[in-house]
């Protein structure tokens, strides 16, 4: 009997593929600096915290840039299946879930446990991992650190080092290239640095700044209405001021008309900080978004109840206040109430009276959304009190929603199970911003994504590393335009396209959807067809 190597011939590459010298020399540097980082979890230490703490944060990244530049630098430019589904991290092996777990457990300790990474209490100095980070934490904001500030460095430097990896990978493809750089810019400077500037201005008497990403707007802040945050930056001066008004404007203005230009794609893959880290440190585990229609369904009705449920808890916990203080406000809590409901009888109107035609099943959807908020209001102006909001106290529901949905959801299970469920969890089944945005997107913006079916060789790469679970291949079978409002447009199903048959356009709205069913040569005059395209 033969013992020959049996040379595989599948360009899939089903064998694994051995690291290289210099591949186990980096991972080996960036191990030393994990390693580092868990001595101090384990409260070990460190005569001089500042240089341990830099050693570890440029092993880290030293190792993970050595590594990248030997895995992508020797190839060819282009996208190949490098045998991604028969890598254990990357296909629900021992190793994915063995991450999963360890994240999962790393977000619940974050969340809910910080004094197991060393957070002082009641007035103690930190110690542990914590404490490690304090000489960075008192050079940019002047306090010992957090379990937030500690969260934000390791996050903004994953962001950074896999955005580098992401970059290299995906160097055949200009837009790739340009949206990790924005992502990048932003989490750096928006939601790490500014910050932590905005903390130290506040030692001063002059400024009293809440803490928050600038980038970050409501739903996504829900915390931005809050009445600490809103006393805060009115008592802050013309900065504050400015601060509250480009939030207000965000919303209403800035986000509308960004959304109608180039769709929600502006803020999900060049902005947001969640998305950032999905694409970056998420990206090998992009394939792992559920394609089914039942997934589709799930996060239809999940994403949009997310949104619900905030818009509920903000116009309660905004009434609550104005309320409990009506002189210290211009705005009563019943005309609060009012027009908040006028401005989304507004909208839905709008919605029924010229979008109709698009909408389908997703309007009676939105009529039962539309039905629950109102219902909410009325019950609202009728038994709402400051001390009492639907038989619960105002501060009640807004912590639900902070530990169930800021918390649970969006950390732990957000960014927990990538190696589970892929790297947009929170994004596709629960962040109220993404749902706003897709709202947006799928009937008054002028992005799409085109196709050109007599080119497409259903090879399924669209699909397969589309992250947000749409079937892309079934749309350029039939060379329909793409207008999902779960689309974040980061345009991987195009870059990964080996005939160029997807393209990335904001045109004119008029013939943005196009649904191009099956159709017989009986069953239409194609002259007539023509002539209306």
């Amino acid at each position: 009997m033969s013992t020959e190597k049996q040379i595989s011939m599948s360009l899939a590459k089903p064998e694994s593929t051995g690291l290289s010298l210099t591949q186990k020399v980096a991972l080996g540097l960036g191990l030393a600096g994990l390693f580092i980082l868990m001595l101090a979890g384990f409260n070990t230490y460190f005569p001089n915290k500042g240089l341990f703490l830099t050693l570890s944060l440029v092993c880290i990244a030293t190792g993970t840039i050595i590594f990248s530049n030997a895995l992508y630098l020797n190839k060819s430019k282009g996208i190949k299946n490098d045998g991604v589904w028969f890598k254990s991290i990357s296909s629900r092996g021992t190793l994915g879930w063995i991450t999963g777990v360890f994240l999962t457990g790393f977000y619940i300790i974050l969340y809910f446990y910080p004094e197991y990474l060393g957070l002082g209490i009641s007035g103690n100095s930190n110690s542990g991992l914590i404490a490690l980070f304090d000489p960075l934490s008192k050079l940019l904001n002047g306090n010992p650190a957090s379990q937030w500030f500690v969260y934000g460095t390791l996050y903004t430097l994953a962001i950074l080092i896999f955005g580098y990896k992401f970059i290299l990978k995906y160097r055949h493809n200009r837009y790739q290239q340009l949206r990790t750089i924005s992502v990048m810019f932003f989490q750096l400077g928006f939601a790490f640095l500014i910050p932590e500037f905005m903390s130290r201005l506040n030692q001063s008497t002059e400024y009293n700044l809440p803490y928050y990403d600038l980038k970050s707007m409501w739903p996504l802040n829900y915390y931005l209405f809050d009445s600490w945050s809103v006393n805060g930056l009115l008592s802050s001066g013309n900065l504050g001021l400015a601060m509250l008004i480009f939030g207000i404007l965000s919303i209403f203005v800035i986000s509308p008309i960004l959304t109608y230009k180039y769709g929600k794609r502006w803020y999900c893959s060049w902005v947001c900080g969640c998305g950032g880290l999905a694409e970056t440190v998420g990206d090998p585990f992009r394939q792992l978004s559920s394609k089914k229609q039942s997934a589709w369904k799930i996060e239809r009705w999940l994403i949009h109840t997310v949104l619900v449920f905030s818009v509920i808890m903000t116009i309660a916990v905004i009434y609550s206040y104005l309320d409990k203080n009506p002189s210290n406000y211009w705005l009563s809590s019943k005309a609060f109430l009012m027009g908040s409901g006028l401005l989304l009888t507004l909208l839905f109107s709008v919605v029924i009276l010229f979008k109709r035609h698009e909408l389908g099943k997703d309007a009676r959807y939105g009529a039962i959304d539309y039905f629950i908020i109102i219902l909410s209001l009325f019950i609202l102006y009728v038994t709402g009190t400051s001390e009492q909001i639907f038989l619960i106290k105002p501060s009640s529901l807004r912590s639900a929603y902070g530990f169930y949905i800021g918390s649970i959801f969006s950390g732990v299970i957000g960014t927990g199970f990538y190696p589970i469920l892929g790297n947009r969890v929170w994004c596709r089944f629960g962040c109220p911003m993404a749902a706003v945005l897709g709202f947006q997107q799928r009937l008054f913006s002028k992005f799409r994504i085109t196709t050109n079916g007599g080119q497409c060789i259903s090879c399924g790469n669209c699909s397969t590393y589309c992250e947000m679970g749409i079937d892309v291949r079934a749309y350029a079978q039939k060379g329909e335009n793409i207008v999902r409002s779960s689309c974040v447009g980061c345009g991987i199903c195009s870059a990964v396209c080996p005939r160029g048959v997807l393209k990335l356009e904001n045109s004119s709205m008029k013939g943005r959807i196009n649904a191009n069913e099956i159709l017989l040569g009986n069953d239409v005059n194609l002259i007539d067809l023509l002539t209306k395209k």
